[in-house]
């Protein structure tokens, strides 16, 4: 499921709350790589710097629409859309869908069925590899079925917040995963104030998956922004 919560979507809606309401939804819902625009413009500036992986597209926009938007983003995205929009009437669903869009949601509409419909979008067109059970750093094997580390001859147990903040980091492979992120997967949404206790745990989880706990050579700081775990292969 992380995997699919992973890919980058870019939402286009010109109402700067409905706008700043549904990037809340998705991430309070785990969907942390969120862009915005509020106009085609700034839409396709966006898709051409990033590789989106899902777009979240209204039809009324200021300087055009969302189903020109759309003709224009085929011409070098294969990404799937949804359309949503306060536009119920038949002609518009038929529209949208015949241009190739994978979804139609009207609004109003409740938070969960926008989750449920974008979740099942991006498994349909991505699908959803093996989940791993254990996985190396160096020499060391960080088994996520037992929440152990094997460090030599040494079997060492995580702690419940190791093994989230493990699991999380490990699921974002090689990418930068923010404080915020990790204090909201290990704390939920009342996380705010436990980053210095993050800190405690996050040297702890270093003494037991790095050889040298002092120079990480898999869990890495990145000042001012999180952290990042750093496999062999990166």
């Amino acid at each position: 499921m992380q995997e699919i919560k992973n890919k980058k979507i870019l939402i286009v809606d010109d109402e700067k709350e409905l706008l700043n309401m549904l990037s809340d939804i998705l991430y309070k819902k785990g969907f942390y790589n969120i862009y915005k625009a509020s106009d085609c413009k700034g839409a396709i500036e966006i898709a051409k710097r990033q590789p989106i992986s899902l777009y979240l597209l209204d039809v009324n926009l200021s300087d055009g629409d969302g189903f020109s938007l759309f003709e224009e983003l085929k011409g070098f995205s294969a990404a799937p859309v949804i359309f949503l929009t306060a536009r119920g009437e038949g002609c518009d669903r038929i529209r949208g869908l015949g241009l190739g869009a994978d979804d139609y949601i009207v609004k109003p509409f409740l938070a969960e069925e926008l989750i449920l419909r974008i979740t099942a979008v991006l498994k349909r067109v991505y699908g959803i590899s093996k989940p791993v059970s254990s996985f190396r750093l160096s020499d060391i094997l960080v088994d996520l079925e037992t929440a152990s580390v094997k460090k030599g001859r040494e079997n060492i147990s995580l702690t419940p917040k190791e093994y989230i903040l493990i699991k999380k980091l490990w699921e974002n492979k090689n990418k930068i995963v923010t404080n915020d992120a990790l204090c909201m997967a290990v704390w939920g949404e009342g996380y705010y104030g436990y980053e210095n206790t993050l800190m405690v745990h996050i040297r702890r989880l270093r003494r037991k998956i790095e050889t040298n706990p002092s120079s990480p050579r898999h869990l890495i700081t990145v000042k001012g922004l999180g952290y990042k775990l750093v496999t062999d292969n990166e």
